[in-house]
C-alpha cells in the first residue's frame, strides 16, 4: 500500500501547478478596478486595501464573488476526476489532493490580498520556508486549527493594518519560537489530509456516482474553508 505523502509535500506539489501563484497587483487591478476609484485602487496596491478608503462591504462582496467562483471551478474539476474512466483515471489520489490544495492556495492568496496583505510569493515565485509557513498557517485557519488562528492573529494581524513589508513577517515566522508551531499545525493538517484521501478513494470506487460524490465532498469542504479564512482575515 502506497504511503500518503506529507502535508508539506502536497503543498509543494500544489504550489507548482500553473495558475496557483496569484500576482497581487494584477489581481487587485482586475478585480477592484471596477469597484472603486483609480485613487483608491492605487492606494490599495501601494499600501493595502485597508488604507485605501474602500468600504469593507465592497471588500466583503468581492471576497464572496471570489469564493463562489473558485468553489465552482474546484467542484467541477473534482467531479470530473471522480468519474470512472474520466480525465483523471490515470491520476493518483495524492495528485487529486495537490489539485484541491492548489485551489486552496489560490483562494488564500486572493482573500489575503482583498483584506490588505502584501505579496505572498516573492518575485522568483519560489516556495521558500517563510512563504510555505505562511500558507500553512492560512490553510490551518481554513481547516479550523485553533493554533493557526492564534499565530495568524499574533504574527500577521498588524501586518495587514500597517502594510508591513513581507520580509518582516517572514523573519518572524522563521524564529525558533514560532516555527515548531507551524510544524505541529502541518502535522495536524496531515492527519486531516489522510481522512480526505480515504474519502476520495471511496468516492472513486463507487461506479456512476463517483463523480457526484467526489464533487459533493469537495463542495462541502472547500466553501466552508474559504469562508472561515475570510471571517478570520
Amino acid at each position: 500500500m502506497a504511503q500518503t505523502p506529507s502535508f508539506t509535500a502536497i503543498i509543494e506539489s500544489a504550489a507548482k501547478i500553473p495558475g496557483v501563484h496569484i500576482d497581487r497587483e494584477e489581481f487587485l487591478r482586475k478585480n477592484l478596478g471596477k469597484l472603486c476609484t483609480q485613487t483608491q485602487l492605487q492606494k490599495a496596491i501601494d499600501s493595502g486595501t485597508l488604507h485605501s478608503d474602500i468600504p469593507i462591504s465592497t471588500l466583503d462582496s468581492l471576497a464572496n464573488v471570489v469564493i463562489n467562483g473558485e468553489t465552482v471551478k474546484v467542484t467541477a474539476i473534482s467531479a470530473a476526476t471522480g468519474l470512472p474512466g474520466g480525465i483523471a483515471m490515470a491520476a493518483t489520489i495524492p495528485a487529486d489532493l495537490a489539485q484541491f490544495y492548489g485551489f486552496v492556495l489560490r483562494t488564500s492568496q486572493e482573500l489575503a490580498y482583498i483584506y490588505g496583505w502584501g505579496e505572498i510569493f516573492d518575485k522568483s515565485s519560489e516556495l521558500d520556508t517563510a512563504t510555505e509557513s505562511q500558507l500553512i498557517l492560512f490553510i490551518g485557519v481554513m481547516s479550523g486549527v485553533g493554533a493557526a488562528n492564534k499565530v495568524v492573529t499574533k504574527l500577521f494581524g498588524e501586518t495587514a493594518m500597517r502594510a508591513v513589508a513581507k520580509k518582516v513577517a517572514a523573519q518572524a515566522l522563521t524564529k525558533t519560537w514560532y516555527y515548531p508551531i507551524v510544524k505541529k499545525i502541518a502535522a495536524m493538517l496531515g492527519q486531516k489530509m489522510v481522512k480526505a484521501t480515504f474519502a476520495k478513494g471511496v468516492s472513486k470506487a463507487v461506479p456512476i456516482l463517483g463523480g457526484a460524490i467526489s464533487g459533493g465532498l469537495t463542495f462541502a469542504t472547500f466553501k466552508p474553508m474559504s469562508f472561515r479564512l475570510q471571517k478570520h482575515l
